[in-house]
């Protein structure tokens, strides 16, 4: 078994973002040493023409002594995009991709009721 596989051996706790084609995977893991670290895997669907498919996938390794730090600038890199070009959408070829969830309302105002 290689050292990498030894690594994710145990897996502690997870999340899944699906995103269009792309899912992310946000794990937990422990070492043999029982010391916990963070794998985030980007997952991307690849159709062919015939039909088929595959998947890419690309994996970061995010250890504790980095945390703080990882967070803060991801922090300052989302706000400054969100504040530059807001929460939308802005390029065709990602719009196919995005699925913004709506909650239908419900109206009841021309509500009637038969009496039987």
């Amino acid at each position: 078994m290689r050292d990498h596989e030894m690594l994710e051996k145990e897996e502690i706790f997870s999340k899944v973002l699906r995103a269009g084609r792309r899912t992310y995977f946000f794990d937990v893991r422990s070492t043999k040493a029982d010391d916990y670290y963070v794998t985030i895997t980007e997952s991307k669907k690849f159709t062919e023409e015939d039909g088929s498919f595959h998947f890419k996938k690309h994996k970061i390794y995010l250890y504790k002594e980095d945390f703080v730090s990882f967070k803060e600038i991801l922090n300052e890199m989302t706000d400054y995009v969100l504040e530059q070009k807001g929460e939308e959408v802005i390029s065709e070829r990602h719009q196919k991709d995005f699925k913004k969830e709506l909650v239908a309302e419900k109206s009841y105002t021309n509500v009637e009721f038969d009496d039987f």
